[in-house]
């Protein structure tokens, strides 16, 4: 079995900086959490988008594993639009209803999950048989889940809390289960 622990970000302080906007206070506490919670799944691999806050979210686990964090590009967060949206809620509603719709200088649904879906396809194939933490984003995550099954789509993404991790077991490429694992309580 291949195990994929996907790590939402932890909460972050704004900026337009999106490349490197750190965790807030919040986030720190919430990063120590999740190093604490996966501590004991005995990780082979740490990868995460090269944004700042997503590898914050993971980076607890280098020293309990002695590994370093392999960056990939291709799950960084999805792309909205080029220029600020006037509302937010409403602009990516619209590209999950319409997966082919991309705001200007955007990404589309489908061009965002293909990218991220290319991207844990590698991984798999690479770190066969290995337990994976990836340091992601709640977008590119619920959009990469929902190709493995639809159930997980913008009411999925809605909900998904601030981190917060799923663990996919495969057999091989074929997804054999899906298990949140993220409790704000621990």
């Amino acid at each position: 079995m291949t195990n994929v622990y996907l790590v939402r970000h932890a909460h972050s302080v704004y900026s337009a900086d999106e490349l490197n906007r750190p965790l807030s206070e919040r986030g720190q506490e919430d990063a120590r959490k999740v190093t604490n919670l996966l501590a004991s799944e005995n990780m082979n691999v740490l990868i995460s988008s090269p944004y700042k806050r997503a590898m914050q979210t993971i980076e607890g686990l280098t020293g309990i594993y002695g590994l370093d964090i392999i960056l990939e590009d291709d799950f960084r967060e999805r792309l909205l639009s080029e220029k600020p949206v006037e509302d937010f809620d409403l602009a990516i509603a619209k590209v999950w209803k319409d997966f082919s719709f991309a705001w200007e200088g955007g990404e589309s649904s489908t061009d965002a999950q293909n990218r991220g879906f290319r991207a844990l396809e590698r991984v798999l194939y690479e770190y066969e048989g290995k337990n994976i933490a990836i340091g992601t984003h709640g977008n590119i995550m619920a959009l990469m889940m929902n190709v493995l099954d639809k159930r997980f789509d913008f009411d999925f993404w809605k909900q998904l809390d601030m981190p917060d991790i799923y663990k996919l077991s495969f057999d091989k490429r074929k997804l054999i289960e899906v298990r949140h694992i993220w409790d704000r309580e621990n």
